[in-house]
Order: structure tokens, then sequence, then C-alpha cells
């Protein structure tokens, strides 16, 4: 077991922690230091900086930590993919546990530790603390996309999102962030899928399950994760999540996403029918209100209700505008992300 430093050099698994980046000179400073300070023995530790040709700073900045701390090497990925520095990151790491981190976060102190600890004492495949989501640009709507990203009515049933890992028993759950696998985990099951830009952690804890698996969403551990703070930026990764909770189908075995994943592109389509059927026969006026209305009182309910509780008067006018940015945007993504699909589809059937 291991119990922070002083534990013998014998007791403690190799530790290889792969951090994806590209362009994140702002925060990947900040995401080394609380991996390099969270307490694990320092010989069995490496960082592996998985650099996708930043041009911002960041290869120079991950370079300047390899060049006073041995436990941090650089490696490029020339892809600019986060699956694709994943796998390189893997191939190059020496870790008997495998830790992936993004550079968008910090870790709280004793996360590796008590992340082996867990793996260990409960044989599970791969195990992940809950995400805080917090601001770091200042802006209207810094807080109210925090709270969005927080909130079960933005992001469902996603454990680690909403904090439903804080109790003081660890649970079974389909993904996690910040996951630390067993290294027999990728010499059984297979690297990440290359196919996929996004949504590649979702699917190879669905290939891990499937497996026999097991992944755990621990207390103890816990990271920080810094969000976006405009509603533009927002929107935009919305769309590009919600367009790669679709194309996983052309590249990957079964239902690849959760049902959750899903749901925007449900909603996004049946409210966008029944605007065009309203729009092309008249006497259908009132149809788009059956799934516009429940959305939208919902919406400011929930929204309404955070601003009193918070006491944030501006949420009850910016909140509405988060949640409509992720569940539409994504969405709409999504719906994007079918077309795309079809035509992937198609060309593979002309080439066959």
């Amino acid at each position: 077991m291991v119990n922070g430093e002083d534990n013998s050099v014998s007791t403690a698994p190799f530790v290889s922690v792969i951090v994806p980046c590209r362009n994140e000179s702002a925060y990947l400073g900040a995401c080394l230091d609380s991996i390099l300070d969270c307490g694990y023995p320092r010989d069995r530790m490496e960082v592996l900086v998985a650099d996708g040709m930043s041009r911002d700073g960041t290869r120079e900045l991950a370079r300047s930590y390899a060049a006073r701390d041995t436990r941090v090497r650089c490696i490029d990925n020339p892809r600019q993919i986060t699956p694709a520095a994943l796998n390189r990151g893997i191939e190059e790491s020496r870790g008997d546990v495998i830790v992936r981190l993004d550079a968008h976060s910090t870790v709280s102190p004793g996360y590796l530790t008590r992340a082996v600890e867990c793996l260990e004492s409960s044989g599970a495949s791969n195990v992940g603390g809950v995400m805080h989501t917090v601001t770091r640009d200042s802006g209207p709507f810094a807080e109210p996309i925090r709270f969005t990203l927080t909130s079960r009515f933005g992001v469902g049933n996603s454990h680690f999102r909403t904090g439903s890992g804080s109790s003081s028993e660890a649970r079974r759950v389909d993904t996690v962030f910040g996951g630390c696998w067993r290294r027999e985990v990728f010499e059984r099951i297979g690297s990440f899928n290359e196919f996929l830009e996004r949504s590649q952690d979702i699917e190879f804890n669905l290939r891990l399950r499937r497996a026999g698996g097991t992944i755990l969403l621990t207390p103890g551990m816990e990271c920080r994760y810094y969000a976006r703070a405009t509603l533009l930026s927002f929107l935009r990764h919305n769309w590009d999540n919600g367009v790669w909770a679709v194309l996983p189908f052309a590249y990957a075995q079964g239902i690849p996403v959760r049902l959750r994943h899903l749901v925007p592109l449900a909603f996004v389509s049946a409210a966008g029918a029944a605007t065009l059927a309203a729009l092309l026969w008249h006497g259908l006026a009132w149809v788009p209100a059956l799934a516009w209305a429940p959305y939208m009182a919902v919406n400011l309910l929930v929204s309404w209700t955070a601003a009193w509780k918070q006491r944030q008067p501006g949420f009850a006018l910016l909140l509405p505008l988060s949640f409509a940015a992720l569940h539409l945007g994504y969405g709409a993504g999504s719906l994007w992300g079918v077309a795309r699909l079809f035509s992937i589809l198609a060309r593979r059937g002309t080439a066959s």
C-alpha cells in the first residue's frame, strides 16, 4: 500500500501520468505543479506531456519543467488529437498504473496515492474522482457556465461532474474524469480508438466494462477543471462534443456512448421537426409548444431557483442562456453528427 512519500520504494507501484495538450500555456503550469506536488513518491512516478505541436508557448513551458524536474518528459503528438497523444504516452510510459489528466485540470494532494490504494484494495480496472468545475477567467457567464456543468439538469447523471461521489463509499460508474488504469487493461483490451477525436475515453471505458472491468468513482480523489467563461466558446465546445456523441457509431461496435449523450439529439430533433411542421402547415402552429414549453419551463424553474439559493440575481437571466447553450448546442452538434455519420456510411457502402 502507498501512504505517502515515506513509503518504501518497493511497495509503491510506478505511476505514469499522461497529459495530452495543445495550446494550453495558460493552464499547463498549474496542472503540472499539482501533479508534481501531490505527494506520491518522487522516484515512483513520471509525467509525460504529449504536446500536439503547440504554437502558443506550451512546448517551451513543458520543456522548462522537464529541464528542472527529471520526472517530466515531453513527447510529440504530430496527429494533434487526444487519443493519439494517449496512445503515444502509453507506449512511452513505464508505469504499472496509467493516469490521464487534462491540462485544463489540477489534482488535489494525495490524488495518485488514493488512486493506487483504491486500485489495489478494490480490484477495479479504472478509478477516478469527483471533478470540481471552477472558473478561472472573469465574465458575466463564468459562474452560470460553472453552475450548468455541475447541475443535474445540465449534465444529467454524470456522477463525477455533479459530485455524486462525494460520499464515503466508492461507487460503480460508467466513466470517470482523470482516470487511473492498470497497465494490464491496455494489454487486454487494446488502446484508445484514434478515429475518435473526442469521446475516446467513453468508448474505451465501455469496452472495459464489456470485458468485465469495474470503474469506480472514489471518495478522496478530487480534481479541479477550469471551465470556459464565455457563452460563445461554451457553445462551440458543446457543438463539438455533440458531433462526437454520434460519430463514434461509425468507428466502434455496439452503442459507444451512454443514453444521456443522446438526449439532446432527441430533444433538438423533436423540437426542430415540430417547428418545421408548424412553419409548413399553419394548422399545426401549436405543435412546437409541446416540445419547447416544457423545456423552457424547467429551464426557468431551475435557473430562478438557483438564483434564489445562490443569492445570484444575475442567474435569473444568464443561467437559462447557459443551459440552452449546453443542451441546444450539444443537440444541434449531434444532429450535424448524424448527417456526417450517414455520409461516412454511404462512402463505405460505395467503396465496398
